[in-house]
């Protein structure tokens, strides 16, 4: 487990894999809840090593989000060329819209910084997110492409920043 400010992170294990699954966000969010009929096929995504994800924790001990590195990050249809490293993150649906993102996210960059050292960070939002794109902005990050979803036909927004930058 490695504390970076007031949050912890963990590798994701079956427990806290089951219990994001569980998740579910009101509309317009509920684009990210899970698969309700295939919940074990998400669960063994979370597991998966090649995601690589992480468990965030509160000081408090409860498990408030989670973040993943690389592939799984992206979304079919956007350009990933280019040297940065893909950052996924879920704040869990009570804790959204409270103004917590942008610090959760520096955390998770800041966690990541040490894990990787990339030279910069990259992030792909769906565009209606507004909240997403602000914490973003907050933390540093800049858009430079809007695309839809091969997958899915719904738009997305990749952002990036600069490793180096606080």
């Amino acid at each position: 487990m490695e504390k970076i400010n007031s949050f912890t992170f963990g590798q994701m294990d079956v427990d806290s894999a089951r219990a994001i699954a569980g998740w579910r966000y009101d509309p317009p969010y509920d684009v990210y809840n899970g698969d309700a009929d295939d919940v074990e096929a998400e669960i063994q995504g979370f597991l998966n090593p090649q995601y690589h994800y992480h468990t965030v924790w509160a000081e408090s001990g409860e498990l408030v989000g989670y973040c993943c590195f690389g592939e799984d990050g992206q979304v079919p249809g956007g350009d990933y060329r280019g040297d940065a490293l893909d950052v996924g993150a879920g704040l869990r649906p009570d804790h959204t819209g409270r103004g917590l993102g942008s610090r959760f996210l520096a955390a998770i960059l800041a966690f990541s910084r040490q894990l990787y050292a990339p030279a910069a960070f990259r992030a792909t939002v769906a565009a209606f997110n507004q909240r997403a794109l602000r914490a973003c902005a907050k933390v540093g990050f800049r858009p430079v492409q809007e695309f839809t979803s091969t997958h899915t036909g719904k738009s997305f927004v990749i952002l990036v920043r600069d490793a180096k930058t606080e």
